[in-house]
């Protein structure tokens, strides 16, 4: 049982052979669903890499999904790891800016 779930876990994220007994073109919708979820996800964790990627983040982030076996483990990686895919194509300047702290929104606290 876990071998199958491999191969569908498989052929979901990582472009594997659809396996056996499921219908191709919905594997295919539910992958490109899939990637679309992490797109966003990222894009909302990351902000300063989505604004790298521009108007083409849609393709930039399937073509980084694509170059991966596996998504890596958590959101956080996610993110990050496209911004560093992004910033080794030139895409992205250098490290990302400081993360502001809550309290530094509070008026008179920096």
């Amino acid at each position: 049982m876990a071998e199958a779930q491999g191969r569908v876990v498989a052929a979901l994220v990582a472009g594997a052979e659809v396996p056996e007994g499921f219908d191709p073109e919905r594997m295919r919708a539910q992958a490109v669903s899939l990637i679309s979820k992490r797109r966003a996800i990222v894009a909302r964790l990351r902000p300063d890499a989505a604004a790298a990627a521009g108007p083409g983040l849609a393709a930039e982030f399937a073509a980084y999904a694509q170059a991966r076996a596996t998504p890596p483990p958590g959101y956080r990686a996610d993110a990050d790891d496209f911004a560093a895919w992004l910033r080794e194509r030139g895409r992205m300047p250098g490290e990302p800016p400081p993360k502001r702290r809550w309290w530094s929104r509070l008026p008179g606290i920096r």
